[in-house]
Protein backbone atom coordinates (compact mmCIF):
# COMPACT_ATOMS: atom_id res chain seq x y z
CA UNK A 1 0.00 0.00 0.00
CA UNK A 2 1.77 2.94 -1.44
CA UNK A 3 1.46 6.83 1.18
CA UNK A 4 1.91 9.61 -0.59
CA UNK A 5 2.29 13.67 1.72
CA UNK A 6 1.54 16.36 0.22
CA UNK A 7 3.69 19.19 2.95
CA UNK A 8 6.34 16.85 3.79
CA UNK A 9 8.25 19.42 5.27
CA UNK A 10 6.12 21.37 7.29
CA UNK A 11 5.57 21.09 10.75
CA UNK A 12 2.85 18.18 10.30
CA UNK A 13 4.27 16.62 7.31
CA UNK A 14 7.52 15.74 9.30
CA UNK A 15 5.89 14.61 12.48
CA UNK A 16 4.02 12.31 10.50
CA UNK A 17 6.86 10.72 8.66
CA UNK A 18 8.80 10.48 11.74
CA UNK A 19 6.13 8.23 12.92
CA UNK A 20 5.79 6.12 9.43
CA UNK A 21 9.24 5.86 10.29
CA UNK A 22 8.88 4.43 13.46
CA UNK A 23 6.05 2.08 12.10
CA UNK A 24 8.10 0.96 8.75
CA UNK A 25 5.35 2.36 6.24
CA UNK A 26 6.55 3.18 3.28
CA UNK A 27 5.30 7.07 1.37
CA UNK A 28 6.26 9.30 -0.73
CA UNK A 29 6.62 12.96 0.44
CA UNK A 30 6.31 15.92 -1.45
CA UNK A 31 7.47 19.65 -0.04
CA UNK A 32 5.42 22.82 -2.31
CA UNK A 33 9.54 23.44 -4.15
CA UNK A 34 8.85 19.38 -5.78
CA UNK A 35 5.28 19.57 -5.94
CA UNK A 36 3.43 22.68 -6.64
CA UNK A 37 -0.37 22.21 -5.53
CA UNK A 38 -2.05 24.54 -7.06
CA UNK A 39 -0.83 23.21 -10.58
CA UNK A 40 -3.54 20.96 -11.53
CA UNK A 41 -1.54 19.57 -14.23
CA UNK A 42 1.29 18.58 -11.96
CA UNK A 43 -0.76 17.31 -9.21
CA UNK A 44 -2.57 14.43 -11.90
CA UNK A 45 0.27 13.82 -13.12
CA UNK A 46 2.67 13.35 -9.90
CA UNK A 47 -0.58 11.12 -8.20
CA UNK A 48 -1.08 9.21 -11.80
CA UNK A 49 2.37 8.04 -11.49
CA UNK A 50 2.90 7.15 -7.93
CA UNK A 51 -1.18 5.50 -7.80
CA UNK A 52 -1.17 6.26 -3.71
CA UNK A 53 -3.82 4.10 -1.73
CA UNK A 54 -3.74 7.18 0.87
CA UNK A 55 -2.95 10.89 0.51
CA UNK A 56 -1.76 12.81 3.77
CA UNK A 57 -2.75 15.98 2.73
CA UNK A 58 -0.66 18.53 4.82
CA UNK A 59 0.32 20.81 2.81
CA UNK A 60 -1.34 24.07 3.60
CA UNK A 61 -1.00 27.69 3.89
CA UNK A 62 -1.13 28.66 7.86
CA UNK A 63 -0.04 32.64 7.76
CA UNK A 64 -3.33 33.71 9.25
CA UNK A 65 -2.65 37.46 10.16
CA UNK A 66 -0.48 37.67 6.26
CA UNK A 67 -3.95 36.20 4.85
CA UNK A 68 -6.17 39.16 6.17
CA UNK A 69 -4.04 41.12 3.27
CA UNK A 70 -0.59 40.43 1.16
CA UNK A 71 -1.62 36.78 2.06
CA UNK A 72 -5.01 36.55 0.90
CA UNK A 73 -4.34 35.28 -2.92
CA UNK A 74 -1.87 32.85 -1.33
CA UNK A 75 -4.39 31.30 1.16
CA UNK A 76 -7.20 31.26 -1.49
CA UNK A 77 -4.59 29.35 -4.06
CA UNK A 78 -3.25 26.89 -1.48
CA UNK A 79 -6.07 26.19 0.52
CA UNK A 80 -8.57 26.41 -1.28
CA UNK A 81 -7.56 25.50 -5.18
CA UNK A 82 -4.63 23.11 -4.07
CA UNK A 83 -7.19 20.90 -1.79
CA UNK A 84 -9.30 20.85 -5.28
CA UNK A 85 -6.32 19.65 -7.21
CA UNK A 86 -5.47 17.30 -4.69
CA UNK A 87 -8.79 15.94 -4.32
CA UNK A 88 -9.86 15.08 -7.72
CA UNK A 89 -6.52 13.57 -8.57
CA UNK A 90 -6.91 11.30 -5.48
CA UNK A 91 -10.57 10.48 -6.94
CA UNK A 92 -9.31 9.46 -10.19
CA UNK A 93 -7.35 7.00 -8.63
CA UNK A 94 -9.94 5.55 -5.83
CA UNK A 95 -7.39 7.05 -3.20
CA UNK A 96 -8.15 7.94 0.04
CA UNK A 97 -7.98 11.59 1.45
CA UNK A 98 -7.43 12.63 4.49
CA UNK A 99 -7.10 16.27 4.89
CA UNK A 100 -5.99 18.34 7.75
CA UNK A 101 -8.63 21.65 8.83
CA UNK A 102 -9.48 24.11 11.85
CA UNK A 103 -11.60 24.79 14.23
CA UNK A 104 -11.42 28.40 12.86
CA UNK A 105 -14.31 27.00 10.87
CA UNK A 106 -16.15 28.31 13.69
CA UNK A 107 -17.06 31.80 14.56
CA UNK A 108 -16.21 30.92 19.02
CA UNK A 109 -19.69 32.23 19.80
CA UNK A 110 -20.44 28.89 21.39
CA UNK A 111 -19.94 28.35 24.61
CA UNK A 112 -20.62 24.33 24.33
CA UNK A 113 -18.35 21.90 22.69
CA UNK A 114 -18.69 22.04 18.93
CA UNK A 115 -19.90 19.14 16.93
CA UNK A 116 -18.19 17.75 13.94
CA UNK A 117 -22.20 18.75 12.64
CA UNK A 118 -22.73 22.21 14.57
CA UNK A 119 -22.88 24.87 11.80
CA UNK A 120 -20.02 26.74 10.37
CA UNK A 121 -19.42 30.49 10.52
CA UNK A 122 -15.52 31.22 10.31
CA UNK A 123 -14.32 34.89 11.32
CA UNK A 124 -11.07 35.10 9.50
CA UNK A 125 -9.69 34.39 5.63
CA UNK A 126 -7.68 32.09 6.95
CA UNK A 127 -11.16 29.98 8.49
CA UNK A 128 -12.82 31.07 5.12
CA UNK A 129 -10.05 28.99 2.54
CA UNK A 130 -9.83 25.60 4.98
CA UNK A 131 -13.69 25.25 5.39
CA UNK A 132 -13.22 26.01 1.45
CA UNK A 133 -11.19 23.56 1.20
CA UNK A 134 -12.94 20.66 3.32
CA UNK A 135 -16.13 21.74 0.45
CA UNK A 136 -13.48 20.71 -1.97
CA UNK A 137 -12.89 17.60 -0.63
CA UNK A 138 -16.15 16.85 0.39
CA UNK A 139 -17.48 18.13 -3.61
CA UNK A 140 -14.86 16.03 -5.52
CA UNK A 141 -13.65 12.90 -3.10
CA UNK A 142 -15.89 10.11 -2.20
CA UNK A 143 -13.53 8.71 0.37
CA UNK A 144 -12.28 11.21 2.80
CA UNK A 145 -11.14 12.19 6.02
CA UNK A 146 -11.65 15.79 6.97
CA UNK A 147 -9.94 16.02 10.44
CA UNK A 148 -10.69 19.91 12.22
CA UNK A 149 -7.84 20.86 14.67
CA UNK A 150 -6.35 23.58 16.61
CA UNK A 151 -3.76 24.95 18.71
CA UNK A 152 -0.85 22.88 17.49
CA UNK A 153 2.93 22.44 18.58
CA UNK A 154 5.44 20.12 17.85
CA UNK A 155 8.77 19.33 17.47
CA UNK A 156 9.06 20.49 13.92
CA UNK A 157 8.31 24.34 12.63
CA UNK A 158 7.22 27.29 14.13
CA UNK A 159 4.55 27.07 17.38
CA UNK A 160 3.33 28.49 20.60
CA UNK A 161 5.01 26.82 22.75
CA UNK A 162 8.34 27.26 20.65
CA UNK A 163 7.42 30.87 20.91
CA UNK A 164 6.70 31.09 24.29
CA UNK A 165 10.68 29.15 24.92
CA UNK A 166 12.32 31.60 22.65
CA UNK A 167 10.56 34.32 24.18
CA UNK A 168 11.31 33.64 27.70
CA UNK A 169 14.95 33.31 27.41
CA UNK A 170 15.25 37.32 26.66
CA UNK A 171 12.08 38.65 28.73
CA UNK A 172 11.74 38.36 32.01
CA UNK A 173 7.56 39.03 32.04
CA UNK A 174 5.23 38.31 28.95
CA UNK A 175 1.77 39.01 28.25
CA UNK A 176 -0.48 36.49 27.07
CA UNK A 177 -4.47 36.72 26.16
CA UNK A 178 -6.67 34.79 28.60
CA UNK A 179 -9.91 35.45 27.05
CA UNK A 180 -9.31 33.17 23.94
CA UNK A 181 -10.30 29.30 25.05
CA UNK A 182 -9.32 25.87 23.35
CA UNK A 183 -7.66 22.43 23.09
CA UNK A 184 -3.91 22.04 22.12
CA UNK A 185 -2.97 19.57 19.82
CA UNK A 186 0.73 17.88 19.92
CA UNK A 187 1.66 16.79 16.10
CA UNK A 188 2.48 13.69 17.11
CA UNK A 189 -1.27 12.68 18.43
CA UNK A 190 -2.57 14.18 15.32
CA UNK A 191 -0.17 12.15 13.39
CA UNK A 192 -1.13 9.47 15.18
CA UNK A 193 -5.33 9.99 14.97
CA UNK A 194 -4.51 10.46 10.92
CA UNK A 195 -3.12 6.75 10.63
CA UNK A 196 -5.37 5.47 13.13
CA UNK A 197 -8.01 6.16 10.58
CA UNK A 198 -6.90 5.07 7.84
CA UNK A 199 -5.75 1.46 9.43
CA UNK A 200 -8.81 1.08 11.24
CA UNK A 201 -11.06 2.04 7.98
CA UNK A 202 -13.20 4.22 10.59
CA UNK A 203 -16.01 5.83 8.80
CA UNK A 204 -15.26 8.50 6.26
CA UNK A 205 -16.51 11.99 7.35
CA UNK A 206 -15.08 14.75 9.66
CA UNK A 207 -13.58 14.25 12.69
CA UNK A 208 -12.19 16.48 15.62
CA UNK A 209 -9.33 16.00 16.86
CA UNK A 210 -7.33 17.83 19.68
CA UNK A 211 -5.60 16.66 23.06
CA UNK A 212 -8.07 16.50 25.65
CA UNK A 213 -8.38 18.99 28.35
CA UNK A 214 -9.14 23.10 27.39
CA UNK A 215 -7.44 25.98 28.68
CA UNK A 216 -7.01 29.47 27.64
CA UNK A 217 -3.24 30.60 25.78
CA UNK A 218 -2.70 31.98 28.88
CA UNK A 219 -3.04 29.07 30.72
CA UNK A 220 -1.40 27.27 28.22
CA UNK A 221 1.89 29.50 28.33
CA UNK A 222 2.03 29.49 32.08
CA UNK A 223 2.21 25.58 31.71
CA UNK A 224 4.74 25.70 28.88
CA UNK A 225 6.78 28.63 31.14
CA UNK A 226 6.72 26.65 34.84
CA UNK A 227 10.24 25.64 34.90
CA UNK A 228 11.08 29.58 33.76
CA UNK A 229 12.22 32.36 35.38
CA UNK A 230 9.88 34.40 33.70
CA UNK A 231 6.20 36.24 34.86
CA UNK A 232 3.75 35.17 33.14
CA UNK A 233 0.75 37.82 32.86
CA UNK A 234 -3.04 37.61 31.58
CA UNK A 235 -3.98 40.44 28.88
CA UNK A 236 -7.61 40.46 26.83
CA UNK A 237 -7.66 40.27 23.03
CA UNK A 238 -8.56 44.20 22.95
CA UNK A 239 -5.39 44.17 24.51
CA UNK A 240 -3.74 42.33 22.14
CA UNK A 241 -5.23 43.06 18.76
CA UNK A 242 -4.27 40.70 15.39
CA UNK A 243 -5.26 41.57 12.04
CA UNK A 244 -7.25 37.79 11.85
CA UNK A 245 -10.35 37.87 14.28
CA UNK A 246 -10.16 34.14 16.81
CA UNK A 247 -12.52 32.53 17.96
CA UNK A 248 -12.69 33.21 21.67
CA UNK A 249 -14.69 29.79 22.69
CA UNK A 250 -13.05 26.92 20.23
CA UNK A 251 -13.41 23.69 22.48
CA UNK A 252 -14.13 21.21 19.90
CA UNK A 253 -15.94 17.92 20.41
CA UNK A 254 -13.85 14.45 21.03
CA UNK A 255 -17.02 12.53 21.28
CA UNK A 256 -16.76 11.12 18.09
CA UNK A 257 -12.90 10.50 17.65
CA UNK A 258 -13.27 8.70 21.00
CA UNK A 259 -15.59 6.78 20.10
CA UNK A 260 -13.43 5.34 17.01
CA UNK A 261 -11.48 3.80 19.95
CA UNK A 262 -8.46 5.91 19.96
CA UNK A 263 -7.22 6.84 22.76
CA UNK A 264 -6.34 10.91 23.90
CA UNK A 265 -4.16 11.92 25.87
CA UNK A 266 -4.58 15.32 27.92
CA UNK A 267 -2.85 18.10 26.63
CA UNK A 268 -0.90 18.87 29.98
CA UNK A 269 0.16 14.61 29.05
CA UNK A 270 1.01 15.69 25.57
CA UNK A 271 3.26 18.72 26.41
CA UNK A 272 5.27 16.96 28.69
CA UNK A 273 5.71 13.82 27.01
CA UNK A 274 6.69 16.46 23.73
CA UNK A 275 9.47 18.20 26.04
CA UNK A 276 10.54 14.59 27.13
CA UNK A 277 11.10 13.68 23.42
CA UNK A 278 13.27 16.73 22.99
CA UNK A 279 15.78 15.45 25.45
CA UNK A 280 16.10 11.78 24.81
Amino acid sequence: MSVLITGGKGQLGSELKKLLDEQQIAYVAYDSKELDITDAAAVEKTVEKIKPAIIYHCAAYTAVDTAEDEGKDMNQSVNVIGTKNIAKAAESIGAVLVYISTDYVFDGTSQGEYKEEDPTNPQNEYGRAKLAGEQMVQKYTTKHYIIRTSWVFGEFGKNFVCTMQNLAKNHAKLTVVSDQVGRPTWTRTLAEFMVFLTEKEADYGVYHLSNDESCSWYEFAKEILKEENVEVVPVTSAEYPQKANRPKHSIMSLEKTKATGFNIITWKEALAAFHASLIQ
